[in-house]
């Protein structure tokens, strides 16, 4: 069973710390360029975040990690991220690039950083979408 068909909705699920500055201005940044009102987003807050993360094998409790679900499938790290930039099309799609740096030394530096994201950015409130984009988040 895909976790992203019982959240119900279509498209792209991304789970994101709602309390993050780092990753709430991810969200910002993909609202923003995310012309086509492809992606939705669950902070790992609320249950259908926890929820996702548990069913992919992430702690929800200390995550570390970067998790999209899309067509029943789960991306992680370094790949969720260049996924979901090529996935804004345009140019964009040149971030398709950074999968020629082994995974193995780019996973581990995306890691180093969401292990540090609160002492570097500092957190805040859960991003509040605006009411044109609250359908495109999953609570």
């Amino acid at each position: 069973m895909s976790s992203e068909r019982t959240t119900g909705g279509d498209g792209p699920l991304i789970v994101f710390d709602g309390i993050c500055v780092l990753c709430n201005g991810w969200v910002r940044f993909l609202l923003r360029h995310d012309r086509r009102a492809r992606y939705r987003f669950a902070a790992m807050q609320t249950a259908a975040g926890r929820r996702l993360l548990a069913g992919h094998g992430l702690d929800a409790d200390d995550p570390a990690s970067f998790l999209l679900v899309e067509d029943g499938r789960a991306y992680i790290d370094t790949d969720a991220i260049v996924r979901v930039l090529a996935g804004l099309g345009g140019p964009w799609r040149i971030a398709g690039i950074i999968r020629g740096i082994p995974r193995g030394l780019r996973d581990p530096a995306y890691r180093w950083l969401a292990r540090n994201r609160y002492r570097w950015f500092g957190t805040t409130t859960c991003h509040v979408p605006t009411t044109g984009q609250r359908a495109r988040f999953v609570e």
